[in-house]
């Protein structure tokens, strides 16, 4: 009976997720572009890391304004990998590449980010993606591929393997802020990581700052430079993480499907750049493929442990006295649930009453 109530909230958090995941992934989409606007002009170290300086300030601000508490020991080993992966790892190395790559190029680079999310879910996170998700999945990840093949990425270099291993630290970041979002909150996640970050960055971004790395750049670069920092590596985490929490690792990593095709749109925008007839057919069938994976169950660690918890809570709801009458209830979780067991428990309890009346009074001579 429990499912009555769980399942409508359950595809509303589906469709909020959703809805975050989009959100973040319309951030994360000029990300590439705008780093590549900023290391023409400034050091890829200091776009690399000197962003997540400028974002640990403003979280660090954040999270002292709202008196948020500190994450708790159990946390220690996912805030180590959204660190190592999103605030320092995938940073560094993408503006590195992307001295020797075009966006374009390095948009088409990372599409297997949602495949390496959804490995790193399994990993990391617990979850158990259907045989349907990773078919549509894989399906995407193809389409992308096909796509990268039509403009003739070429073999891989140096850079393609920076960006590569970027996928890999960005997929583990992701699984480990998604599990952790559960507990202390989408955007808290991101800003204790940066905050955590904080001592580690200062010094190598103000070595990088005294040793020129910031002189000569012009407005681009600088736009380029202050996007990253208050948009990819803030902002657009609230929204990433937020659906993570409520979509799992996996299904929202998927949106990131559609980020590549994204980022040709802003080159098109931006830079003048032609979308073709083929980028315009690539679209439809990574969107195409996103709905399935949208679609497709996913079981995850969190999903059985709440369930159970339901459960006890269902246990938990009746007491009962020797003659097994109906003697008191305890209002946990949703009242609404609690009236319908009570309801049931009470009905079952009057019916086998009445029947032990009932045979009672047969037997009497």
């Amino acid at each position: 009976m429990w499912d009555i109530g769980a399942r409508p909230a359950r595809g509303y958090l589906a469709r909020v997720a959703v809805v975050y995941g989009l959100l973040a992934v319309l951030g994360f989409s000029v990300s590439l572009p705008a780093t590549r606007a900023a290391v023409e002009e400034l050091d890829a170290t200091f776009v690399g890391l000197g962003r997540a300086v400028v974002a640990g300030v403003l979280a660090a601000a954040l999270l002292a304004l709202t008196r948020q508490p500190p994450p708790r020991r159990r946390h220690l080993a996912n805030l180590l990998l959204v660190v190592g992966g999103v605030v320092i790892g995938f940073p560094l190395l993408t503006a590195l590449a992307l001295r020797e790559l075009t966006s374009a190029h390095g948009a088409v680079m990372i599409a297997v980010i949602p495949a390496a999310t959804a490995v790193a879910a399994v990993l990391l996170a617990g979850e158990r993606p259907s045989r349907g998700f990773w078919a549509a999945s894989g399906a995407g990840l193809v389409a992308v591929l096909a796509f990268a093949a039509s403009r003739g990425t070429g073999l891989p270099t140096g850079a393609d393997l920076m960006l590569l291993a970027a996928v890999a630290v960005v997929a583990m970041g992701y699984a480990g802020g998604g599990a952790l979002a559960r507990e202390l909150g989408g955007w808290q996640v991101i800003c204790w990581a940066l905050v955590a970050a904080l001592p580690l960055l200062t010094p190598v971004t103000a070595v990088a700052v005294a040793d020129g790395g910031v002189g000569g750049g012009d407005v681009e670069a600088w736009l380029g430079f202050a996007y990253v920092s208050l948009v990819s590596m803030f902002l657009a985490f609230f929204a990433w993480y937020a659906g993570m929490a409520r979509g799992g690792v996996a299904k929202t990593g998927q949106l990131m499907l559609v980020m590549p095709l994204l980022t040709l749109v802003w080159s098109a925008l931006l830079l003048d750049e032609t979308v073709t007839a083929g980028t315009v057919v690539a679209a439809l069938a990574v969107l195409a493929c996103v709905f399935a994976t949208q679609r497709a169950r996913v079981d995850s660690g969190a999903d059985q442990e709440r369930d159970k918890q339901q459960d006890g809570h269902v246990h938990a709801l009746v007491d009962h006295d020797q003659e097994g009458r109906v003697v008191g209830g305890v209002g946990l979780l949703h009242p609404a649930h609690v009236r319908v067991e009570q309801a049931a428990v009470v009905q079952d309890q009057v019916g086998e009453d009445h029947e032990r009346r009932r045979g009672g009074g047969l037997a009497r001579p």
